[in-house]
């Protein structure tokens, strides 16, 4: 094989292990989402009715859901650093696909519970070990692209989600999804190791050790202003979106019977078409700038912006309303930026650790973020919880991002030492 050929095909190994991250992003959102969309028509399906104990199972499912994804962030991330990031890829779509088939045949809370918590601890996996590999493998000046393409395709999955269980039963939503992971492990074979993470392999350091991210007190301020700076994400997609029928109702719209059910599923489709929209722009506009830490700042700032008027607003413009959806996804749409910052901040041989379980701690925020909005919105009603939860979310946020160090163009071939 002479040189052109081999340049050639280690290209397109190359883009092939970009686009099944993608595409690997883009089934785990489906799955991610797919509860949200499904999740009163399904409790109604295995028999409950009553709306207080379809309101208390919705939030339930959906926290043992994200406590599964703190769990798995954990589990999979230290395995990422030990065995390398192809591996997690595949052991954790295998997981949360057959989680997910499983969940198609559930008959009660007690079933659906276990293969929720499942679900999650394999959708921790996904994009912790997607952008880790990815970030390794393309140019210090170019990454934020192959970050910015990971995470737009994959904020399509939950618009794909939205079209197929607006077509067919939630039984069979859920048998897809888990079908479209396993779908994907074919192409998987085609990827490749990172040679940042092969080369440490051969060196004599510690790799995958968790704990090291708290026994250093730099290296856990930095842990812990990653996690920070992607809560307000979550507290979009988490509060303002999954009870979108609530503000919805706080305009003045119509939320009554079925209403209030598509109300949700078109505000999270919505939404996740702005998150696209904002990660393509944000992950561009990272390169024009040469900045990360500036480009966050100026989306936490019209995150802010734009919730103080999503829960405030009076109007009876359902167009509208969506259109604040739309709006609130593009504001939120620097995930991208937020899991590359958290990949350039950390050494190879703890690099999939922190990047993995970084976006699962942020998920797991969402417990409290949900928590404590229900519990706020019983004393002073859902407008004053939002505002104090967002307020908290995203003042801490900008703190952080405040504090962090720029990554833009960091030479990411390095250990971290005990």
């Amino acid at each position: 094989m002479n040189k052109g050929t081999h340049s050639a095909s280690k290209s397109a190994i190359f883009n092939l292990t970009v686009l099944v991250a993608a595409l690997g992003y883009f089934v785990d959102i489906y799955d991610l989402q797919l509860f949200n969309l499904v999740s009163k028509p399904s409790l109604k399906g295995i028999g409950i009715t009553d709306e207080a104990a379809i309101k208390y199972w919705d939030v339930r499912l959906f926290n043992v859901q994200m406590i599964g994804m703190l769990v798995g962030g954990i589990i999979w991330g230290v395995m990422g650093d030990l065995k390398g990031r192809k591996s997690i890829l595949f052991g954790s779509i295998v997981l949360y696909s057959i989680a997910n088939i499983l969940n198609g045949m559930v008959d009660n809370t007690t079933q659906y519970q276990i293969v929720r918590f499942f679900a999650g601890l394999g959708l921790a996996g996904e994009l912790g070990a997607a952008i880790t590999l990815v970030a390794e493998i393309m140019s210090k000046e170019h990454r934020g692209y192959g970050t910015m393409l990971i995470v737009s395709v994959g904020a399509l999955g939950a618009v794909a989600a939205f079209f197929i269980t607006s077509h067919v039963d939630w039984r069979v939503s859920y048998y897809i999804g888990g079908g479209l992971g396993l779908a994907l492990l074919l192409l998987r074979f085609g990827t490749f190791e990172s040679t940042m993470f092969d080369s440490v392999k051969t060196e004599k350091v510690s790799r995958g050790n968790f704990l090291s991210l708290f026994t250093n007190r730099e290296r856990f301020i930095k842990y812990l202003f990653c996690i920070l700076i992607g809560v307000p994400v979550w507290y979009c997609i988490g509060v303002l979106m999954k009870f979108s029928e609530q503000f919805a109702e706080g305009w003045g719209i119509d939320v009554s019977g079925d209403k209030g059910i598509q109300i949700r599923r078109t505000a999270i489709m919505l939404s996740y078409i702005g998150l696209c929209v904002g990660d393509l722009l944000s992950g561009y506009l990272s390169q024009v700038f040469r900045s990360r830490k500036k480009i966050v700042i100026g989306y936490l700032l019209a995150s802010a912006t734009l919730a103080v008027l999503y829960v405030n607003m009076k109007s009876d413009s359902l167009t509208l309303f969506n259109v604040m959806c739309f709006l609130l996804g593009c504001a939120t749409g620097y995930w991208a930026l937020f899991v590359t910052i958290a990949s350039e901040q950390f050494g190879t041989n703890i690099r999939a650790t922190a990047t993995t379980t970084v976006p699962n701690f942020v998920r797991g925020f969402v417990v409290p973020l949900t928590l404590g909005f229900t519990a706020l919105s019983e004393i002073s009603g859902d407008i004053q919880a939002a505002m104090v939860v967002g307020a908290i979310s995203i003042g801490l946020a900008l703190i952080a991002t405040i504090g962090i160090k720029e990554t833009f163009g960091k030479d990411l071939n390095y250990v971290e030492l005990s």
